[in-house]
C-alpha cells in the first residue's frame, strides 16, 4: 500500500464504503461484490480516493457522490 492509500479506520467510513459500493452497484445494475472488486483490487478506488475523502464525501448527495466515483472509474479505465 502506497502512502496515498488509507485503510479504513472507523464504522462510519466502513458504512460509507459499503453505501458507495451498494449505490454504485445499483446505478450500474452490477452485484455489489463485483463492485467492490473494481474499487478494492481493480483500480484501489476505495483506498485511494473513497476513504481519504471520506469527510468531504460523505456530506455530498449520493447522485453527486455515484456520479463522481463512476466517472473516475471510467478515466481509471474501468468497464462498466
Amino acid at each position: 500500500m502506497d502512502s496515498s492509500e488509507e485503510k479504513i479506520r472507523t464504522a462510519d467510513e466502513l458504512e460509507f464504503a459499503v453505501f458507495c459500493i451498494e449505490s454504485i452497484a445499483e446505478r450500474l445494475k452490477m452485484n455489489a461484490a463485483q463492485v467492490y472488486e473494481k474499487l478494492a483490487n481493480e483500480t484501489v478506488i476505495l483506498n485511494s480516493y473513497i476513504i481519504p475523502e471520506y469527510e468531504i464525501l460523505h456530506t455530498q448527495g449520493k447522485q453527486y457522490i455515484v456520479d463522481d466515483i463512476i466517472g473516475l472509474m471510467r478515466e481509471r479505465g474501468v468497464k462498466i
